[in-house]
């Protein structure tokens, strides 16, 4: 089981966020950290880690955001320039706890640094809620962090294959499961079929859940399935998947051995479910 699907490491303050004070009280605490996000996903690090540093000086409401408190720190974030690693950089060498911060420290930011201007009338919005929120002081209104959510599968056949494809993007021996971004007034499932329809020509079965994950590149939330494909020919779509092949275990293992393929980060929900489907485990419990 991972860390997902047990209790959050952050008291993110719902109920206080809008307290007079709140906020920067937390500043002043003592063991008060802040670590630094860049627009882009870098953040202040070392080559083990994050580099927080303590809070100083005075609490700056447009610019200090507060995450929450961890085992009772007050967890601060604030906009840089340029930050030393990007976090895929970081994703191995971060504990659990601090993946989890570091998830919601880059979302977070990431939101900030594209909700400048108020969506309904454009006048530059204020941040308020400790950072949780944006107001427009023109219109009044209130925007909060986005999420977006968005399927991954792993596809089996009849013969217990596992479909992997690459992007374009991707390094050259880059195969993943497929994933997708779910439409307006889609649900999850019908996002699956249609985005593996869509990517490789795919009709599926059975959909069962197998869990989730953020994923802050920029603010995603990955909603795993388990599928299992009616049809096996594939029919890579052009500028979305640039190949697509079943793999049974041994081959997969071959290809792993030999260089010609590679799985995206440990850290990702992608991995853990290409690695239960190796050592036949693909469920819940062993995924989300």
């Amino acid at each position: 089981m991972s860390q997902w699907q047990q209790d959050p490491i952050l008291d993110r303050g719902e109920g206080r966020r809008s307290e007079p004070g709140w906020a920067t009280d937390a500043w002043q605490h003592p063991r008060a950290q802040v670590l630094g996000v860049d627009a882009d996903g870098h953040v202040s690090a070392d080559e083990d880690g994050l580099r927080w540093v303590a809070a100083e000086g005075a609490c700056d409401p447009q610019r200090h955001f507060m995450l929450g408190l961890w085992a009772d720190r007050p967890i601060f974030i604030t906009p840089i320039a340029h930050g030393d690693r990007s976090l895929r950089e970081l994703l191995p060498v971060l504990d659990e706890d601090e993946l989890q911060l570091a998830f919601g420290a880059v979302g977070l930011a990431g939101w900030h640094a594209a909700a400048g201007f108020c969506p309904a009338c454009g006048t530059v919005t204020t941040v308020v809620h400790a950072g949780h929120a944006r107001r427009c002081p023109g219109c009044g209104r209130e925007d909060y962090p986005r999420t977006d959510p968005a399927v991954i599968v792993a596809i089996t056949d009849s013969e217990a294959r596992l479909l992997l494809g690459r992007q374009p993007s991707w390094p050259s021996t880059r195969y993943s499961v497929l994933a997708g971004f779910v439409e307006t007034g889609e649900s999850l499932e019908q996002t699956v079929r249609r985005e593996v329809g869509e990517e490789v020509g795919v009709r599926l079965g059975a959909v069962d859940y197998l869990g989730s994950q953020p994923w802050p590149f920029p603010r995603s939330l990955m909603v795993a399935f388990h599928a299992h494909a009616v049809t096996t020919q594939l029919t890579p779509a052009p500028g979305e998947i640039e190949t697509a092949a079943w793999f049974s275990r041994d081959d997969l293992r071959s290809a792993l051995a030999d260089g010609s393929v590679t799985l995206p980060p440990s850290r990702s929900i992608a991995r853990r479910m290409i690695q239960a489907w190796l050592e036949d485990t693909l469920g819940v419990e062993a995924v989300g």
